[in-house]
């Protein structure tokens, strides 16, 4: 199964970077356990930061996996993030992975 997400949106102690008071999803280190929860559970793609203070990525894997990590990613986080919503798009059946692990793009 493939799965995109975006527009997680986190409140973390950073000033705000847009009107909508979002704030930057650094100093969270939020794709760093995103990397790290990723591969606990077992699941390949890649996560990275937004220039409009979001986080985006895509998770692929068995179907139970992914749905773990859609979990994660909308409920968990990281210690010192605070989700405020999270979306997620084009879910499909793959026959093949296109990904060998998960990573972090800068």
């Amino acid at each position: 199964m493939s799965c995109n997400f975006y527009n997680i949106q986190l409140k973390g102690n950073q000033k705000p970077t847009n009107q909508e008071d979002r704030r930057s999803p650094e100093g969270v280190c939020f794709r760093m356990y995103t990397e790290d929860e990723a591969k606990k559970v077992g699941v390949v793609g890649w996560v990275k930061n937004t220039s409009q203070g979001t986080v985006k990525g895509q998770v692929q894997g068995p179907e139970d996996k992914v749905n773990s990590m859609k979990t994660w990613l909308s409920k968990v986080g990281s210690p010192s993030s605070r989700i405020d919503r999270a979306d997620f798009s084009n879910e499909k059946t793959i026959s093949e992975l296109d990904y060998t692990n998960f990573s972090i793009k800068y």
